[in-house]
């Protein structure tokens, strides 16, 4: 039964997130075909995969032990907190800082998941930055 809810909700999100990606527009064209196609993709392959969770039969569900909703807790944290900070630390700080923690979550020394973090927070800016030409901000510390 908590599918089919839980479908029904993302349902009713999908449907919003694609009326609000549709309206979509931008002043200068920066890609050949625009801001608009892949919010409205992303979030139309949601919406078929809530479709085919609310038709499917249902499983026996068995709720997470504790420590499980608790990680799952503060990972929602966190990614809240990447959301706020994301654009004043700017994007390698907050990279590294998020993928410590979810490295943290999962398990992993405090060496190994700082050192993650440092190196995913650094290639993928590059690589956003450099590679694919997506204008990232730095935060008010690098600038």
């Amino acid at each position: 039964m908590s599918d089919r809810i839980f479908a029904g909700i993302w349902i009713a999100l999908c449907i919003a997130g694609l009326f609000i990606g549709w309206q979509i527009q931008s002043e200068y064209s920066y890609e050949p075909v625009g801001p608009r196609p892949f919010p409205v993709a992303i979030i139309g392959l949601m919406l078929v995969c809530s479709v085919l969770l609310l038709l499917r039969h249902p499983d026996v569900v068995e709720w997470p032990h504790r420590q499980t909703l608790q990680r799952l807790l503060i990972m929602v944290i966190a990614l809240a907190l990447y959301a706020w900070a994301f654009e004043w630390l700017g994007f390698p700080l907050a990279t590294t800082l998020l993928t410590a923690c979810v490295g943290l979550l999962f398990g992993a020394t405090i060496p190994a998941a700082l050192i993650s973090g440092v190196v995913m927070g650094g290639v993928l800016f590059y690589s956003f930055d450099r590679l694919l030409d997506v204008t990232l901000p730095l935060g008010v510390w690098l600038n």
